[in-house]
């Protein structure tokens, strides 16, 4: 799998690391938009990109948001964030230091990160881990991922055997922050610039031949529902700066829902409009719908939009 200019993901991924391209202002710190930015035009060039390139920077915010100072030579190494399932992983104690055991699946970098922050239930309730990714124990299992959509991010299941992991903050500190909910609209973006690539597609087409009347109205809706998703998702990185421990939950939510459903509009539109000519004849425009598809699923779908119900219920004035 390539991205858009030819360089395979997991090299660009490197690269970009290495060269600092994806040392991302903090969310909250005055320049979202511009770590927003950045975002989206890594899911325009390539999803998988994004997803992997997302999870750097968000490791990277959990740790000063936790206040833990890291070598500046380890912000040249390949981080993630390997959070979902808690109780697929258990942590014991091992004199000042913690031992991780068990299988977590949705791993992306599985075989391309150097460390990861990896969350674990223990005795005292779901805590976050820092693990070196080479250490001995941990083993990223194959063929734990068949799927076509974001294969290039290399998202496995993990095996951690006794792996040897050093605890970052207290039980719970990993979705009680803030900046959980800031990361959240984050991957909103990365999803944005996906829908962006897709939309590209019938773009180019449209400068470049005469389409029919219903190819154009489909141009219309697609810049439409890009317009109001990118209004939501800047108005949020302003909302999040301004106000960084304001409500973030219900702000992420709604900056979520809002791009899901843009980009799951973009992608029937633009395959209505063009037909399934991209789809079998470019492999780039191919593989950005199939991985974008996998990554909006990242989404909990209507669980999500209850929850957003919840919050919305539980305030007098929802400021429509």
């Amino acid at each position: 799998m390539t991205t858009t200019g030819g360089e395979p993901t997991a090299a660009a991924f490197r690269s970009a690391v290495l060269g600092g391209r994806l040392d991302l202002p903090l969310p909250g710190g005055g320049r979202t938009d511009e770590r927003f930015r950045c975002l989206v035009e890594l899911g325009r060039a390539d999803p998988a990109l994004a997803r992997l390139g997302e999870g750097h920077a968000d490791a990277l915010a959990i740790l000063a948001e936790l206040g833990v100072t890291i070598a500046p030579a380890w912000r040249r190494e390949p981080w993630g964030v390997w959070a979902a399932a808690p109780a697929s992983v258990t942590a014991t104690r091992d004199g000042d230091r913690w031992r991780l055991t068990g299988d977590r699946p949705w791993c992306s970098g599985a075989g391309l990160l150097s460390r990861a922050l990896v969350t674990a239930t223990a005795d005292d309730g779901v805590r976050l881990f820092s693990i070196e990714v080479g250490a001995a124990g941990v083993t990223p299992l194959a063929d734990t991922w068949p799927a076509v959509g974001m294969a290039a991010s290399d998202s496995r299941t993990v095996r951690f055997d006794g792996v040897t992991a050093v605890g970052v903050g207290g039980p719970g500190c990993y979705t009680s922050r803030p900046g959980f909910w800031h990361g959240g609209a984050g991957v909103a973006a990365c999803w944005y610039g996906g829908a962006v690539g897709i939309a590209d597609a019938l773009h180019d087409a449209a400068r470049r031949r005469r389409l029919g009347p219903h190819a154009m109205a489909h141009l219309g809706a697609v810049d439409a529902t890009l317009t109001a998703a990118r209004g939501v998702l800047f108005a949020a990185a302003d909302e999040i700066d301004a106000n960084p421990t304001g409500d973030a939950d219900r702000l992420a939510h709604q900056v979520r829902a809002t791009v899901e459903a843009s980009a799951t509009t973009v992608v029937d539109r633009v395959g209505r409009a063009l037909g399934a000519g991209p789809l079998c004849q470019d492999a780039d425009h191919a593989r950005r719908v199939a991985d974008l598809t996998v990554y909006l699923r990242q989404s909990h779908a209507e669980a999500d939009l209850a929850h957003l119900g919840e919050l919305v219920t539980a305030v007098g004035d929802p400021g429509w």
